[in-house]
């Protein structure tokens, strides 16, 4: 990793949001998705519990939506994350009354009322869950193309199930039916965030200037992406979570911090090796239609693990839950910081410092544009903040020495997706982080103080 400080890769993976963002979510999601029966009082366990039930109804559910986020219109990452939030609480509320080990967490959530089961009598819970994602998946994606509103059709054709007692499939189906109708009206609250798929870029917005301020940058110079976005509800976060320390003061002294990052950024890229380039691409996910994009990223990452774990049902819905509301919130959050402090990209840095024809590292071989950005400001990453949280909830769930080998890009052709091998959760989130760097897409912008807390999560 060439002139990579040991210093800078450390504040990377900490990730410059709020003080403890990553931190708070994984302990709240700890609490109220731990699980348990003893708070299980009003309910009595069906005939068959969803602890045992196969995974395989919610993986085929998960694989669409990653096939369908990349081609989404608007699905951009936070959007993306919002919804993986919302569909996941709902299934996991539809599987919750069969299993032994999660509780329901509904009544965490101010305005929410999940249906409950009809005590003493047996569900289907692979029957409950399909109908649940089905109701989700065509809410969530109403705008999708005709061929994609067709697939969701197919699967759910697919996954339906017609042999069994007539009123337990009856009784399954409305279960799934209701508890998805109920978490969907409760997303329909939230108004900065509802269908925000179709204003992903307000014309409205005009963005702060000042120097160092971000401004529609090279090479396309696209609006701003979803700068309202720190209106959004979250799940757990308050509203201090939103918050990312301050960055760095601007400043072009040689003898500067800064300029010693952007310099740092500028020597890193120039130029990349093989396997730098490999790194950068392997992590990007930044094209509209070449792949899903990086909040669903780590949805195909989880779902390797499901896999690779033959998780029962009932962990795997819990897993995409936990997951879902955490991409959730860490986008809220950092969007909200992003807008905040509106810093400008390194492109725009280092071509006013150090050399003013130097791109940045990944083109678009779909629209053909070179040295692309992406349109919004650059503190703090969006990349590092996804792959933090993601991190903290395989973790968590999985443990702290899984090692695997991730398949998400296997046999592209578009750019090298061979699959790399991680030791853990963290080296993995590590690397989708320097992933930017490589790709000159983010300048570390180090916080003005070290704090206490800014030793790596993976060690608290």
């Amino acid at each position: 990793m060439k002139f990579f400080t040991t210093n800078l890769i450390w504040r990377i993976r900490t990730f410059e949001l709020s003080r403890y963002l990553c931190y708070v979510v994984i302990v709240t999601f700890i609490g109220i998705l731990a699980g348990c029966t003893a708070n299980k009082e009003e309910e009595v366990a069906p005939v068959q519990a969803g602890i045992s039930a196969d995974a395989s109804v919610a993986t085929q559910w998960m694989d669409l939506f990653l096939e369908i986020d990349r081609y989404a219109p608007g699905y951009r990452p936070p959007v993306a994350a919002r919804a993986l939030g919302y569909i996941g609480l709902a299934a996991y509320e539809t599987v919750v009354p069969g299993s032994t080990k999660y509780q329901s967490v509904a009544a965490k959530f101010a305005g929410l009322t999940v249906p409950k089961i009809e005590t003493g009598k047996s569900y289907r819970w692979d029957v409950a869950v399909n109908e649940t994602y089905y109701f989700m998946m065509k809410n969530f994606f109403p705008q999708v193309v005709d061929a994609d509103k067709a697939k969701i059709e197919a699967l759910y054709a697919r996954l339906k199930t017609t042999t069994g007692v007539a009123d337990e499939l009856d009784r399954s189906k409305k279960f799934g039916q209701d508890v998805a109708a109920a978490v969907f009206a409760y997303s329909k609250t939230d108004v900065a965030g509802d269908a925000a798929y179709l204003r992903n870029q307000p014309t409205d917005y005009i963005p702060p200037t000042g120097v160092g301020k971000w401004q529609p940058t090279s090479p396309d110079f696209s609006r701003a992406l979803l700068p309202y976005w720190g209106k959004v509800r979250t799940f757990v976060a308050s509203e201090a979570d939103k918050v990312a320390r301050p960055p760095l003061d601007y400043s072009t002294n040689v003898k500067s911090t800064l300029f010693a990052q952007g310099l740092e950024i500028y020597t890193a890229t120039t130029p990349l090796t093989k396997e730098e380039q490999w790194i950068g691409e392997f992590w990007s996910d930044d094209i509209y239609k070449l792949t899903f994009e990086p909040a669903a990223r780590w949805l195909a990452v989880a779902q390797q693990v499901v896999r690779h774990t033959k998780a029962p049902l009932d962990k795997a819905l819990y897993t995409y839950a936990k997951i879902g509301i955490g991409l959730s919130d860490i986008g809220v959050a950092c969007w909200n910081s992003k807008y905040i402090y509106n810093i400008e990209r390194p492109i725009t840095y280092i071509r006013r410092t150090i050399d003013p024809t130097w791109s940045t590292r990944l083109n678009n071989p779909i629209s053909i544009l070179e040295g692309i950005t992406p349109p919004f400001p650059a503190y703090p990453s969006g990349h590092s903040s996804f792959g933090a949280v993601a991190a903290e909830v395989l973790t968590n769930i999985y443990g702290a020495s899984y090692a695997m080998t991730d398949s998400c890009h296997a046999n592209r052709t578009e750019f090298k997706g061979a699959p790399r091998s991680f030791n853990n959760f963290y080296e993995m989130a590590q690397e989708n982080a320097y992933s930017r760097v490589l790709l000159g897409f983010i300048i570390a912008w180090t916080v003005k103080k070290v704090y206490a807390w800014d030793t790596p999560l993976a060690v608290r």
